[in-house]
């Protein structure tokens, strides 16, 4: 007995229609899904030390704490710093203080060492105008000769130049020093306090504070550890220095600007993000090294940078999945 032959037809039409539907599934289905940008988190780091070597004396963060802006950070030992600060402020009294002596003049005691020379000097000259007041007119009456006038004229002249002289000088100590032995003093105190500023200047370095918000990414020396100088003792992330970096194709570089908003997704993100584009790259990057062709310009894309909202939140080398702009957005 003969078996039936069995068709292939049906075999073959459905077998047929399997690949069609994958086809389709493929071309059409998988090609309507939406397109994403790859992209990632970015920050870049901001170091604090100090332009002194010296002990950690204190840390007022810790990894991973937030810090406010103008927030303290560290300390480094301040006791010879603030020393130096102290002798700076003495040299300032100092300065100023042989500066307001030399406008001021003479003090009342040395005055009065003066006063007491006038007075001598004015009774001397009350004497010698009393002796020519008297020989004058015996020398016209022929009693006296004419050289005893002369000497007593000469007398009482010498006693008003006494006289003038210590008032002068009584003059001159009451003004103070000379013009420009004040302006020398008065430069060396404006010296003096530039030293001063220096010193407290030197000082507020050994506590730098936190440039604005942030996190704190790392502490590389503890309290008790000598820094040396002008080497990091922390690393901060400031949240403005958190970007978003993706990737555009170059068919699609018109539609993204400086300043237009893009959405983005990423692991672990409760919603959808928004960033606006702040760069735009002017150059392609991994360009192949041959002639443009249709095909190797669909491979050119240009790195743009975005200021996400809520950097805070955002871990630097996050992947994201960022939206593409539309052609009439």
């Amino acid at each position: 007995m003969k078996r039936p032959k069995l068709s292939l037809r049906p075999v073959l039409a459905v077998g047929a229609i399997a690949i069609l539907a994958l086809l389709a599934w493929f071309f059409f289905l998988r090609g309507g899904e939406a397109r994403t940008l790859t992209g990632y988190i970015e920050g870049e780091r901001v170091y604090l030390a100090a332009p002194v070597s010296g002990s950690v004396a204190a840390l007022y963060v810790r990894e991973g704490q937030r810090v406010a802006a103008g927030g303290r950070t560290f300390l480094i030992d301040p006791q010879v710093q603030r020393a130096q600060a102290d002798s700076a402020a003495a040299a300032v009294g100092a300065a100023e203080a042989r500066a307001d002596d030399l406008r001021k003049g003479q003090r009342a005691e040395e005055l009065s060492v003066f006063d007491a020379e006038l007075a001598a000097a004015q009774a001397s000259e009350r004497v010698a105008e009393a002796d020519y007041a008297r020989i004058e007119p015996l020398v016209r009456r022929g009693i006296y000769a004419p050289a005893r006038l002369d000497q007593a004229r000469a007398a009482r002249d010498a006693a008003r130049a006494q006289t003038a002289a210590v008032r002068r000088r009584r003059e001159a100590a009451t003004l103070g020093a000379r013009v420009d032995a004040i302006a020398q003093a008065e430069q060396q105190a404006r010296q003096a306090a530039g030293g001063l500023s220096e010193a407290q200047a030197r000082l507020g370095q050994l506590s730098p504070a936190a440039p604005a918000a942030a996190r704190v990414e790392e502490v590389f020396y503890r309290p008790g550890e000598w820094a040396p100088a002008n080497t990091p003792v922390l690393a901060l992330l400031p949240d403005s220095e958190v970007k978003l970096v993706f990737f555009v194709p170059e068919a699609e570089m018109a539609r993204y600007r400086p300043g237009r908003t893009v959405s983005f997704r990423c692991d672990g993100c409760a919603a959808v993000g928004r960033a606006r584009i702040s760069w735009v790259s002017p150059r392609p990057e991994f360009t192949p090294p041959v002639l443009y062709s249709r095909g190797s310009r669909d491979r050119l894309v240009y790195r743009v940078e975005a200021r996400p909202d809520g950097a805070a939140t955002l871990n630097p080398g996050l992947p994201v999945d960022v939206t593409p702009l539309g052609a009439g957005e």
